[in-house]
């Protein structure tokens, strides 16, 4: 008999469209493996198109607010079928940047510097701040966000040009700018898949830069690193993924300078789309798309 999957896809973030490419590319290479596929919305007919279609699984194929920060888990976990990717709790806690560093920092895995600024607060004393603790260019963005969406380099020239663009953020991350190299990390259950970096021809790796072909952004694999270092920004990596309770595959972003790693941020709900990282990094070390959907599967039908 073929497993019945359920794609919840495309929901109302920021993040719409590559949530709707994910599922579809998902759908595309399930199908064609024999699975039974149905795609569908987070919306009110979700329940009912759960209880018509009974799936065996949900695969969580939504990225962004609603869809990775514990949200959409909360409701996957009242329905009782078991569903792709991290739980509520590690959902939550990968989402919001603030709280992931914090506990980055606990568990001694370097992190850029930040603080965090509220819109209620005066603009001066922001100015005043990075001077006092980080130094310009930072890193402005939110804490609830995915896909580097509103996130911008500022020098004290352009930051409050830059901070009207997150007005209806009500507090947002300011970090210190790490230089360096951009090298992202997977994991997938207990298994290292393997690291890629990325030469922006933008400033850095940001929205444009992830999603819109033009921006020809190079991804290199296999990364030139000695041995010690590859070992080094796996084992980071995959630390994140076992303190913040992740399960499924997880992507983590470092900056990679002067021989050190800086953890970003970790990311619950990689994209599975075209020009996404983790299916190439498995690609690279022998695991197909199917494959690499197969463990996604097979991780959510054993998790408690």
């Amino acid at each position: 008999m073929k497993k019945k999957i359920l794609i919840i896809s495309g929901g109302i973030s920021k993040e719409r469209e590559i949530s709707l490419d994910t599922g579809r590319q998902v759908a595309k290479e399930l199908i064609k493996n024999n699975y039974l596929v149905r795609i569908t919305e987070p919306d009110f007919k979700f329940i009912d198109t759960v209880k018509s279609f009974k799936p065996n699984i949900i695969f969580n194929a939504l990225h962004g607010q609603f869809g990775e920060d514990g949200y959409i888990q909360a409701v996957l976990e009242s329905i009782g079928i078991p569903y792709t990717h991290s739980g509520v709790i590690s959902s939550a806690i990968a989402m919001n940047k603030e709280l992931s560093k914090k506990i980055f920092i606990k568990n001694n895995i370097l992190t850029p510097k930040y603080f965090i600024f509220s819109f209620d607060q005066s603009k001066k004393n922001l100015i005043q701040n990075i001077k006092k603790k980080l130094k310009f260019p930072v890193i402005i963005k939110p804490i609830n966000e995915g896909s580097s969406v509103n996130v911008f380099i500022c020098t004290k020239v352009n930051i409050l040009k830059n901070l009207k663009l997150l007005k209806d953020y009500k507090k947002i991350i300011v970090e210190e700018y790490i230089a360096g190299r951009e090298i992202q990390a997977a994991i997938i259950g207990s298994k290292k898949l393997g690291v890629i970096e990325l030469k922006p021809k933008r400033k850095f790796y940001d929205y444009k830069a992830k999603y819109n072909l033009k921006a020809k952004t190079k991804h290199i694999i296999p990364v030139d690193l000695p041995i010690s270092k590859y070992n080094k920004i796996m084992n980071v990596a995959f630390k994140a993924h076992k303190i913040i309770g992740c399960r499924g595959v997880t992507r983590s972003d470092f900056k990679y300078f002067k021989g050190k790693f800086y953890l970003l941020e970790i990311n619950t709900q990689p994209g599975m789309t075209s020009l996404s990282l983790v299916p190439e990094i498995a690609a690279y070390a022998g695991i197909n798309f199917i494959k690499l959907l197969k463990l996604i599967l097979k991780d959510a039908s054993t998790s408690k």
